[in-house]
């Protein structure tokens, strides 16, 4: 694990034991969804807010104080948004945050860690992991959790890599920091654990999803042909479908959000109203990752 094949020739020429190594490096093992969650609910609700705020044009070596303020914004006004909506609402949430962001704001990183809520690793500069060496990626992950227990008093127990950008050492540096979970795996709806070349690793993946996620639909490039064409009612409706489903299927629902996405006027709305429809619904359980991860790995030791 660690080393790429990836550049062995033309994939349609890679022998078996080469493509098999490339998809056994992080795939999903046995399903960690438990019979049952707390207090007889019927659905698992994990709502989360990467609050990535000015790296991204900073990780783009882009110094645009326009493109900067566009992440500033989050900050200004998503996250008060955010805190007000589910301190109305008594309910808890996973704030990923990138160790840069958390240093530009660390009395908001405080504040929300002091209401209760997780606060876990988001990269150290939102930095694509599939760039960077090992020793470099190894080294931004530990130093964002330093920078966020620092902040908190609390050592992160979970990771969400910038972008879902999973690289082939990330599932080994997970090991080697002992995370409870990591969020950036999309092989199922509901929770399972993470197994390394056939090696059950004890990690517990809480799988995201580009269609449970508010930047696909709303994000906007103004040098490029990306613009946010679907209206907030749209986006409103799959989210609301991909709840039912879970609710039906008495799973796991985790809704990815950005603060300077979600936090608009025309978008907040659409939030508040999904949330009135879950607690309208009943049975909900709504949870930080680490919560769920820990009722999930504690449901799995105790059926064995």
């Amino acid at each position: 694990m660690g080393s790429s094949v990836s550049g062995a020739g033309e994939p349609w020429r890679w022998e078996e034991p080469t493509w098999r190594e490339i998809v056994g490096r992080a795939r999903a093992g046995r399903s960690l969804k438990p019979s049952q969650w707390p207090g007889g609910a019927r659905c698992a609700v994990a709502l989360s807010f990467d609050a990535d705020h000015e790296t991204i044009p900073l990780r783009d070596n882009d110094e645009s104080p326009m493109r900067i303020s566009q992440g500033q914004y989050g900050s200004r006004q998503g996250i008060p948004r955010i805190r007000q909506l589910l301190a109305k609402h008594s309910i808890p949430a996973t704030f990923f945050y990138p160790a840069v962001s958390a240093l530009l704001h660390p009395d908001e990183v405080r504040g929300i860690a002091q209401e209760s809520h997780e606060i876990g690793i988001h990269s150290w500069i939102h930095e694509k992991n599939t760039d960077l060496p090992y020793e470099n990626e190894r080294d931004l992950s530990l130093r964002a959790a330093d920078v966020l227990e620092g902040l908190t008093g609390v050592r992160p127990v979970g990771m969400r890599t910038a972008s879902w950008d999973f690289s082939v050492n990330t599932l080994r540096i997970i090991r080697e920091m002992g995370l409870l979970y990591d969020s950036s795996l999309m092989a199922d709806d509901e929770p399972y654990e993470i197994v390394a070349d056939g090696e059950p690793t004890g990690i517990v993946e809480l799988p995201p999803e580009w269609i449970r996620d508010d930047a696909v639909y709303f994000n906007m490039i103004r040098f490029s042909s990306l613009r946010p064409y679907t209206p907030p009612s749209a986006v409103e409706e799959i989210f609301r479908a991909e709840f039912d489903g879970a609710w039906e299927e008495r799973g796991l629902f985790l809704l990815t959000m950005h603060p300077h996405v979600i936090g608009h006027r025309s978008r907040m709305p659409l939030l508040s109203r999904l949330v009135d429809h879950m607690k309208q619904k009943g049975g909900c359980w709504f949870a930080t990752h680490a919560q769920v991860a820990e009722w999930c790995r504690d449901q799995a030791a105790q059926a064995l």
